[in-house]
């Protein structure tokens, strides 16, 4: 797989054409100009050591260097890199309700997309973390098992949505439940869960779960998405049809903050509600840090692999080779004749 990460760079290829033909008009100029001062034949034989063949390699030469320099910043990548990682840090596992009430508006652009968000800002922070991924609505799923790889953990994230999960509800007690067998065997690290949802818990043992959750010594926090006022649920992501009851009603989501804060104390937790600042951010921070954490050794995958430095060796090699081709035939090279 090949692409290349800055291709807006490439534009500057339409800039070569108009560099030859300004080459060329130079070229054109010049000799017009040494015409002037008398035929080409005898100007040759006056300056025996100057070498037209050798000014057009220069130029070609640097033609070459500049190609393949637009190319090296426009960053060339293929392939899949791997690498051994040492990280020190905690086990997380991030579970993210995803059911239809997600997609309502009371927070910009809507609960899912501001939970997304909010997510990968939590990874970016985490980078020393081993994370899991579980989405969650009627039933819950392992979106990504347990990884050091949190760049894979935000590429997951990106493509979460309600059709993930085609059983409507909020069982957050199964995300929990689910949560606490996703993590390692491992004794002498803490575990965390992040529970991201709007707290309407169609299940009703959500609380249990987490007092669970506590006693095996894992800390439930959660975050609560959305307004307690709340508003109307579109049918689709950007539409601006609305679900309805049995009566034609609409319906009308609510965050349940009581809920999450529930679920929070029993976890051994703490609840923070998301909103446009960073406040919820910097809370689970200073939480999750509290944490005893450790060593750990795994690989990482990244998608592709930087051809960067590859480019920036011939760049170099051709740079070096026109500056050591002077104008006329170079004295440490005398008995070489490229040229003649």
């Amino acid at each position: 797989m090949f692409r290349f990460e800055n291709p807006e760079f490439l534009y500057l290829f339409i800039a070569l054409p108009f560099l030859v033909a300004l080459y060329v008009w130079l070229n054109i100029r010049k000799r017009n100009d040494v015409r002037k001062m008398g035929t080409l034949s005898l100007l040759k034989e006056m300056m025996p050591e100057l070498s037209l063949k050798r000014s057009y390699l220069k130029f070609w030469l640097i033609f070459v260097a500049l190609s393949v320099g637009i190319v090296m910043i426009a960053r060339p990548q293929f392939g899949t890199k791997v690498e051994t990682v040492q990280k020190k840090g905690i086990e997380l596992v991030i579970a993210i309700d995803v059911s239809n009430s997600m997609l309502a508006r009371d927070i910009a652009p809507n609960r899912l997309s501001r939970a997304k968000q909010l997510l990968t800002r939590i990874i970016d922070e985490r980078k020393e973390d081993q994370v899991a991924l579980i989405v969650f609505a009627g039933e819950a799923f392992v979106q990504m098992p347990m990884t050091s790889d949190t760049q894979s953990a935000k590429l997951f994230l990106n493509t979460i949505d309600p059709s993930l999960v085609p059983v409507q509800g909020t069982a957050i007690a199964d995300a929990i439940d689910l949560g606490v067998n996703s993590f390692t065997s491992e004794k002498d690290v803490d575990k965390a869960i992040i529970v991201i949802t709007d707290g309407e818990d169609h299940e009703g043992n959500a609380v249990e779960a987490a007092q669970s959750a506590s006693e095996k010594g894992i800390m439930v926090n959660v975050v609560g998405i959305g307004s307690p006022e709340g508003t109307p649920i579109p049918r689709e992501e950007y539409g601006n049809d609305f679900k309805t009851d049995n009566q034609g009603n609409v319906v009308v989501s609510k965050l349940n903050e009581q809920m999450c804060k529930d679920i929070a104390q029993a976890g051994k937790g703490l609840y923070v509600q998301a909103d446009n600042s960073n406040n919820a951010l910097r809370a689970l921070q200073s939480a999750l840090d509290k944490l005893q954490t450790k060593d750990t050794q795994s690989l990482s995958y990244s998608e592709y692999d930087e051809k960067f430095p590859f480019f920036a060796w011939i760049l170099l090699a051709l740079l070096i080779v026109e500056v050591l081709i002077y104008d006329k035939k170079n004295p440490l090279f005398k008995n070489i004749h490229l040229f003649k």
